[in-house]
């Protein structure tokens, strides 16, 4: 094996250190952050709550959108009847139901995830490297025998 010497110790921490660059320039959607889909938060009133000891539980809701008024289901439950409420609904909203989501309720992945990420991809290349140099090192101490 070579012996460990400052350029191999340099060629190691590059080689992280590239790794993470490209791992930042590679985009957020590396980690998992998905681009949201474009909605609109409107207030809506709940027509038809849902208890909430059934399993898959959804209530309707009436809302205005673009002048007209509009039905749609809300995966959820607790609600009172004609209770206001703020939901979220996409830009492309079809006829008849439409799925909405409370406004407040975060859909996908938070922002917290790329640097996380980015966090645990240091340590790793980290970690790595400081096995790579063990490796390298060999033993230290003759194996003793008990």
């Amino acid at each position: 094996m070579p012996p460990l010497t400052w350029k191999v110790l340099g060629v190691s921490a590059a080689t992280g250190i590239l790794i993470v660059l490209a791992a930042w320039w590679a985009g957020p959607s590396l980690f998992g952050s998905a681009e949201a889909a474009e909605t609109r938060t409107v207030e809506a009133t709940v027509t038809l709550p849902a208890d909430c000891t059934r399993p898959n539980a959804e209530e309707t809701v009436r809302f205005e959108l673009d002048g007209t008024t509009r039905n749609g289901t809300l995966s959820g439950c607790g609600h009172d009847q004609d209770e206001r409420i703020e939901i979220s609904v996409p830009h492309a909203a079809a006829e008849g139901l439409i799925d909405v989501q409370l406004a407040n309720a975060a859909v996908g992945s938070s922002d917290l995830r790329r640097p996380v990420g980015l966090a645990l991809l240091v340590l790793s290349c980290a970690g790595g490297g400081t096995y790579a140099f063990l490796l390298a090192r060999g033993p230290r101490r003759t194996a003793a025998i008990l």
